[in-house]
Order: C-alpha cells, then sequence, then structure tokens
C-alpha cells in the first residue's frame, strides 16, 4: 500500500484522484486545499487529515517524515500556474509526483523539473489519459499500419470541441490567462497530446483566432494536417445541439469520417495510476510536445484566413 497526500482537494478534478488512489488499493494520508468544500473525501478517504493552510500542510508532512512514515506519491490537482511549484515540493519532500495536466504552463519550467528530479532523485509524471482510451489506442493502431502501407498518406483532421462556461469562468482562476494558459492550454492540451500521439511533432503551426473564449488554427505533423477550433462560448454550439439542451459539443473526424470515443472515460484516471505505480507513467518527456505546442499557441502571432482553415475561424 503506497501512501499519498493530495494538493488541491477542492478542485473539479480531484474527485477523479481520490477515486484512482482507493481503486489501486492505496491510502490518502493528508489532503491539502485553501477552499474547505472538501466534504467529497468522506466518499473515499474520511480519515484523512486535512489542511487549508500551507504552512501546516508542511509542517504535517516534516511530522511525517521524522517519524519514518514517508509519503510516496504526491497528487497535484491546483490551479494550472501552481503545477510547477507544487511539483518542486513534492520532489524536495521525497515523494514522486502526480500532476495535472497542463504539466506547466511555461515550457522552460520543464527543464527546471528535470533538475529537480536529479537533485532528488524522484520523478514527475503528468495525467495524459486519452493515450489510454481503447478507441484512441485503436485509432492509433489503425493510422500506423496505414501509414505502414503507405507513407506518403496524409490524413485531414477536423477538430472542434465546445464546452460552455458560465459568467463564473471568468472571474475564476481559469479565466486568467496568465493562471490557466488560456483556452488552447486549459481545454485544448488533452486533444494537442492526442495529436502528438497519434501523428507524432508538430511541423508547421498556424493560429488564426485567439481570444478569453475560443481560439482556432491549423497544425501540420508528417503525415496530417488538422483544422482545430476550441470554445468555451455557446453560441459556437450546433443547432441541433443546442435544441437537444446540451452544452457540450465534441466532434473529430480523420478524412470526413467521425471517430466516436464518447465512453469509455470513467476510468481513465485509475487506469493512469496503475501505469505509474506499475513503472510505465507518462513523464517530463512525454508532456513536453504539448505543452511546447500550447505554448507557441498563446504567444505566436495571427495568421490571416487564408488558404486552410476551421470553418467556425470565420466567426471569430
Amino acid at each position: 500500500m503506497q501512501r499519498f497526500a493530495l494538493v488541491g482537494a477542492a478542485g473539479y478534478i480531484a474527485p477523479r484522484h481520490l477515486q484512482a488512489i482507493r481503486d489501486t488499493g492505496n491510502k490518502l494520508v493528508v489532503a491539502y486545499d485553501i477552499n474547505d468544500s472538501v466534504g467529497i473525501m468522506d466518499s473515499f478517504f474520511p480519515d484523512a487529515a486535512f489542511f487549508t493552510v500551507a504552512e501546516k500542510f508542511e509542517s504535517f508532512l516534516d511530522g511525517e517524515a521524522v517519524a519514518g512514515r514517508k509519503l510516496d506519491y504526491i497528487s497535484i490537482c491546483s490551479p494550472n500556474d501552481l503545477h510547477a511549484p507544487h511539483m518542486r515540493a513534492a520532489l524536495r519532500h521525497g515523494a514522486d509526483a502526480i500532476c495535472e495536466k497542463p504539466l506547466v504552463l511555461d515550457a522552460t519550467d520543464l527543464d527546471a523539473l528535470r533538475v529537480v528530479e536529479r537533485e532528488t532523485g524522484k520523478k514527475i509524471y503528468t495525467i495524459l489519459q486519452l493515450r489510454l482510451h481503447d478507441s484512441v489506442i485503436a485509432l492509433k493502431a489503425k493510422i500506423d499500419a496505414e501509414l505502414a502501407a503507405n507513407p506518403d498518406k496524409r490524413f485531414a483532421v477536423d477538430l472542434t470541441y465546445l464546452t460552455s462556461r458560465g459568467a463564473w469562468y471568468f472571474t475564476s482562476w481559469k479565466g486568467d490567462l496568465r493562471r490557466s494558459g488560456g483556452i488552447a492550454t486549459n481545454i485544448g492540451i488533452h486533444f494537442f497530446d492526442m495529436l502528438s500521439f497519434l501523428f507524432g511533432n508538430v511541423v508547421e503551426n498556424r493560429v488564426h483566432a485567439s481570444n478569453d473564449a475560443a481560439a482556432a488554427g491549423v497544425l501540420s505533423f508528417r503525415s496530417a494536417d488538422v483544422r482545430w477550433f476550441l470554445s468555451i462560448n455557446e453560441a459556437y454550439l450546433p443547432d441541433a445541439a443546442r435544441a437537444a439542451g446540451k452544452r457540450t459539443f465534441r466532434s473529430i473526424q480523420f478524412d470526413g469520417e467521425e471517430f466516436e470515443f464518447s465512453e469509455g472515460f470513467t476510468d481513465l484516471h485509475t487506469r493512469s495510476y496503475e501505469a505509474v505505480l506499475g513503472g510505465k507513467g507518462f513523464g517530463l518527456d512525454v508532456a513536453e510536445p504539448s505543452v511546447l505546442l500550447a505554448n507557441d499557441i498563446r504567444r505566436m502571432p495571427l495568421a490571416p484566413l487564408a488558404g486552410d482553415y476551421h470553418p467556425l475561424a470565420r466567426k471569430l
């Protein structure tokens, strides 16, 4: 049984980490969050210690170390801009870190984290759950087989992800570019990682539009051209989705064929934890391509709407 701590216990994604810790047969010893709305812990680890003050949490960790009760892992579900310092703190307390994506906002943090890994001998892992989705794994096998038969083939991919958010979003840290990294990072990072998993590194990146609520562009890989559109504005929802009362729309098409993967998400965090515990977790090097891509999308100048672009880009 491995001993865990959890940072960001009041966050949206924390319950999936709590479930993964429990379902892999391990124990949550302590949790920390500046907010105290953590009643969800009762469903998983009601006996775990909990702190809302960082210094008290740190003191508890120090006390555990002095008593010879070391922590094996610290899971991190805090706001995006705090991931890097929380990972450094985890490693320096003698624990490996399991951090939600995006691993970091600034690509330069990756090299700094590699230094801490070398100094401490501990490891950083991230959650890239789409790589473990059965449908994505099957798609990867299909793409590889087609490329083996025809190395010059190019796939045409359209990615549209609309997930409506209310006014609260822009008041929270998620609506602050400096804290969340913006749309491409906060809601797009897992799709960008999936694309790099399927097609390798990006060879060309054009961003056609970007604002607080939406972004669009085109990515070229060695064997694929991807038109993408991301938004939290419900105004872009298709009429059919809106008529059905839906606030989310996700579509990924490969050569005009819809890729369906709406099911199979419930246990992906548990699978991620199983991979980490089995020595096959995703580390800094695996996370790097999507971090670099989101970093570039956030900072690069906009390209004109010419040539190929996502149809919804015209509405921005």
